[in-house]
């Protein structure tokens, strides 16, 4: 990208974007691999449920993808672009083939 500012702001979306959605799929994580319950009421009667460990462990893994992301999205847009070759451009005319 050659503006500087557009690469900012697409690093700061995806790092607000990717950083909410990690935070609530760690926090979900956690407390499934925990084995908290979760409890829902409907019509006045609760029921408490539990989380399968794999899916809290699917979750802890979701939640570091979703961090490497924003990490990644900055290393590609803020690196500095190596140089390029330089051509030299010579005047004399090309020998024939043969």
């Amino acid at each position: 990208m050659e503006n500087r500012t557009v690469a900012i702001a697409i690093t700061v979306v995806t790092a607000l974007c990717c950083g909410c959605a990690a935070m609530m799929t760690c926090i979900f994580g956690i407390l499934g691999a925990t084995g908290q319950p979760f409890t829902t009421s409907v019509n006045d009667i609760e029921s408490i449920q539990y989380m399968p460990v794999p899916l809290a462990l699917f979750l802890l893994c979701l939640s570091v993808i979703f961090i490497a992301i924003p990490i990644a999205v900055g290393f590609f847009t803020l690196r500095k672009k190596p140089a390029g070759e330089t051509v030299i451009v010579s005047d004399e005319p090309i020998p024939p083939a043969a």
